[in-house]
């Protein structure tokens, strides 16, 4: 019966053997986190000046290892607390319905923290040593989002830790290397893509609530219910975009950068996919439509000051 079930799961899910496991286990939809960030803060450097590509390169795929890690220890750990079993939908399923090793996903995921560590090093001999203590740090927030004796997964803060670090202090760090400073506006520019960040957490959470609640998770979801949690992710929203009037009246934007509204079109998808879900699979349109709010938003925002550094 169980394997009825999983073959049923895989097929709902589109899940494929071979290569297909491996490309499962990053959670692609969520990879939006990580290289976004590095493209919307390098770009805000090019427009100080010229941008060391190689810097680029090597932050970019360090912190592509560090989200890919964060969600590998994610499923190991997840596996580890009874929390995912063949029938849940919110996960890489490499574990349970793919039968690797619980003790192979770990070893990976500590396999690309090192490369990154190593990519680190040469981030911090091309720029400043206080990179790699930051970068630790984040490291260690991505470890104890799901590990540790309390995970952050468990409480009403994995929204503002994904946001934070992978958000402003990943927009923030790629800024940095290139300039060798940071500035007020850095930070502020920072703000809607920490939020639409955050906002990719949240849409897990609200997949994964009825889950989460049973297995004692304090969620935001869980906390407040998926509809009330569904209400503030679309405040989320508006904030995101309201912020980017205000930059843009302000001129901390460019008036190319009313480009990113094209994205509302995909948030409010996201806000109309999860209203009045209650079935994990029911909501993965929705899931997918949040990471690429976050991907178009973002991507045009780079975009938009690429051009106003031409023109």
């Amino acid at each position: 019966m169980q394997s009825t079930n999983n073959n049923n799961i895989k097929k709902a899910l589109n899940e494929r053997d071979g290569f297909h496991v491996w490309w499962r286990m990053m959670r692609p939809h969520t990879l939006t986190a990580s290289f976004i960030p590095v493209f919307v803060g390098t770009m805000l450097a090019f427009t100080e000046g010229s941008v060391d590509w190689l810097l680029f390169l090597g932050m970019l795929i360090a912190s592509l290892f560090i989200q890919t890690a964060t969600n590998l220890f994610n499923e190991y750990y997840d596996f580890k607390r009874g929390l995912d079993t063949e029938e849940s939908v919110g996960i890489g399923g490499s574990i349970v319905r793919d039968g690797i090793k619980p003790k192979t996903i770990k070893n990976l995921g500590i396999a690309l923290y090192i490369l990154a560590m190593l990519l680190g090093v040469y981030i911090c001999m091309e720029s400043n040593w206080w990179i790699m203590v930051i970068g630790l740090a984040c490291m260690a927030v991505g470890y104890y989002y799901t590990g540790g004796p309390l995970p952050i997964s468990s409480t009403p803060f994995g929204e503002l830790a994904s946001g934070l670090v992978m958000g402003s202090v990943i927009i923030g760090i790629s800024y940095f290397i290139q300039t060798n400073m940071i500035t007020g506006e850095v930070i502020w520019i920072s703000l809607p893509i920490m939020i639409l960040i955050g906002s990719i957490n949240m849409a897990n959470n609200i997949r994964d609530r009825d889950g989460d609640a049973k297995g004692g998770r304090k969620t935001i979801p869980v906390l407040l219910g998926r509809e009330k949690a569904i209400t503030l992710m679309a405040i989320l929203f508006v904030i995101t975009y309201v912020l980017t009037a205000v930059y843009i009246i302000l001129g901390l934007l460019p008036l190319w950068s009313i480009l990113t509204f094209i994205s509302v079109v995909v948030a409010k998808d996201v806000i109309k996919n999860f209203r009045g879900k209650t079935k994990p699979l029911e909501m993965m349109p929705a899931m997918k439509a949040t990471g690429k709010t976050n991907t178009i938003y973002g991507i045009l925002l780079g975009l938009s000051l690429l051009i106003s550094h031409f023109i």
